[in-house]
């Protein structure tokens, strides 16, 4: 009895990442607004009422999307704060943070979507808050690790402007040809550099 409950509970998880998944692929053509559960089930390869099995609406879909986010990128997190000392560079810094992120972008462009939110207040938008801050105060350990003396209220700030910028040009990013990509690439890690330093 136990080994066929771990066993259903395995094939449960793995149906909510298969969800998650299509909900991904949803979200980056349609954008989340224009999602459906259906257009999801579909993708996923199930009906409707296999999804509701799961996730009863797009909304709960969205928060396993933001868990999924914020549980799966904090490895990342705790890698790059780990490796960060007074004496990193913080030229190598930004590279290695900029340079994650476009990886990432092309890797997760739903992630980014919900990122970037909406501005009616809706559930999207304090979903998109919530990731904003999780990145941003996890910038702003990476800084106070870097610079002891920070203030927390400081580094907060700072994280908070500093992923404003990466917002702002990372869709030019995306959007270029690979030559002009990487030269904002580029100008996006020295204007960077430029605010932190």
């Amino acid at each position: 009895m136990p080994e066929r409950t771990v066993r259903r509970q395995a094939r449960g998880l793995k149906r909510m990442a298969d969800i998650l998944d299509a909900a991904e692929q949803v979200i980056a053509e349609v954008g989340y607004p224009e999602m459906t559960t259906n257009q999801v089930a579909a993708r996923a390869g199930m009906s409707p009422g296999s999804l509701y099995q799961f996730f009863r609406n797009k909304e709960e879909i969205l928060d396993g999307l933001v868990t999924r986010y914020t549980d799966d990128r904090q490895a990342f997190w705790a890698d790059r704060l780990a490796a960060v000392t007074p004496e990193v560079p913080l030229e190598a810094l930004v590279g290695q943070l900029v340079d994650e992120s476009v990886r990432f972008k092309t890797a997760s462009p739903a992630y980014w979507s919900l990122l970037y939110g909406t501005a009616t207040g809706d559930r999207l938008a304090a979903a998109s808050q919530r990731l904003h801050e999780d990145i941003a105060g996890h910038i702003a350990a990476m800084l106070r690790r870097r610079s002891p003396t920070l203030s927390e209220e400081r580094a907060q700030l700072t994280g908070t402007m500093a992923l404003a910028m990466v917002k702002a040009v990372m869709p030019m990013i995306s959007t270029s040809g690979p030559e002009r990509a990487a030269e904002l690439v580029t100008e996006l890690k020295l204007m960077l550099v430029r605010y932190l330093s």
